[in-house]
């Protein structure tokens, strides 16, 4: 995490909240070069009892929150809409302060900590693992988030070959979270992650550098100067640097590929009986993460989304999803040249399979309730 560029008073929208534990800003607003204050600021919002912040945050903020949901249960049901629902997160949007526009979306620290640690639902850790400003930060959790970027880059290293740059490293760890992300169907643009990589490369490097070199120390790949401070990289693709890769991965991912792959009985040194995960080759253990990664991003941005629209109610959710498709339909369009000269079909298979992918989410869905 990085300071990146100035942000207009960050502190003055929040001194209109409650008290909170911990605040970044996230999104296109850090852009080094987004000049436009026209965008939204996003902010990510830790407390420890979001009943009892709703509760404060309404009696002075009423007008953040969809009407039907306050005149209708109020905090507890914004809480239980985010937690049952949704994923833990309740968002507001379109908040204006001094002439800007926010959105804030306000998580328990309890639900953020498992997430940036165990990958419990794979959202509020994939916000995490691209560039934030962090404005407070009471309980250490830009410290704490080292665990989930090493993580990050252990999941990327796997699914990449023996060689490739560090733009292409950045690229795969920003994809990570939108693997499977309902939006990026329909409502996403398709160059998101190339905009977001190229767009934030400095803050990129600021925040996975470090952990580069202690992967290169640990002879786990090797780094070769390429330009503009930029560099290429090959790794080890082995059997043992596989299974090192892996073992930095969250226990819980870690627990659902030893279910998939099989686990062995071993003893450690002291004699314990310990099991561990069978891996044959990196290959199907990347495919193996790939497939888990899938399917929790898929059920977590499906229900975030329905959440979404409940809780930003009727007028703010459809000009929210207006904005994302505007965005959508305006890379598709441009993705358009790449379908001429015979790649037609290409495309059409693309479409095709996201028809398929909406299906398998109303079943994923379907399964989890």
């Amino acid at each position: 995490m990085d300071d990146g560029p100035e942000i207009l008073e960050p502190a003055s929208f929040l001194q209109t909240l409650p008290p909170i534990e911990f605040a970044c800003i996230y999104g296109s607003s850090l852009h080094p070069n987004n000049f436009n204050k026209t965008s939204m600021i996003d902010y990510i919002l830790g407390v420890s009892d979001p009943q009892q912040w709703h509760t404060q945050n309404l009696k002075t903020n009423r007008n953040h929150y969809a009407s039907w949901m306050v005149h209708l249960g109020g905090p507890r049901l914004i809480t239980e809409v985010a937690d049952y629902i949704g994923v833990g997160v309740h968002f507001n949007p379109f908040v204006s302060h001094k002439d800007r526009m926010f959105k804030y979306g306000v998580v328990r620290m309890h639900d953020l900590v498992q997430d940036i640690l165990g990958w419990e639902r794979f959202y509020m850790s994939g916000r995490l693992q691209k560039p934030v400003k962090v404005i407070i930060d009471n309980l250490e959790i830009e410290k704490l988030n080292s665990v989930n970027l090493k993580a990050a880059t252990s999941a990327a290293l796997l699914l990449l070959p023996s060689k490739f740059s560090e733009e292409e490293l950045y690229a795969k760890i920003c994809s990570l979270s939108y693997m499977g992300d309902l939006r990026m169907l329909f409502a996403e643009d398709k160059n998101k992650v190339k905009k977001i990589v190229q767009g934030q490369f400095k803050l990129f490097q600021t925040m996975y550098k470090p952990l580069l070199e202690d992967f290169a120390a640990r002879d786990l790949l090797r780094l070769s100067p390429f330009i503009d401070q930029k560099v290429n990289i090959i790794q080890d693709c082995g059997l043992s640097s596989t299974c090192s890769l892996v073992s930095s991965l969250p226990l819980p991912l870690r627990s659902k590929m030893g279910i998939k792959l099989g686990e062995e009985k071993m003893f450690d040194e002291s004699g314990r009986a310990i099991r561990k995960m069978v891996i044959k080759s990196k290959e199907e253990g990347a495919d193996c993460m790939r497939k888990i990664l899938r399917n929790k991003v898929m059920i977590s941005s499906a229900r975030q989304a329905v959440a979404g629209l409940l809780t930003a109610g009727a007028v703010h959710g459809l000009r929210y999803v207006g904005n994302k498709m505007h965005k959508a339909w305006k890379s598709w369009w441009e993705n358009q040249e790449s379908c001429k000269d015979g790649r037609l079909y290409f495309c059409s298979s693309i479409s095709g399979r996201h028809y398929n992918s909406i299906f398998e989410i109303i079943y994923r869905i379907s399964e989890t309730t």
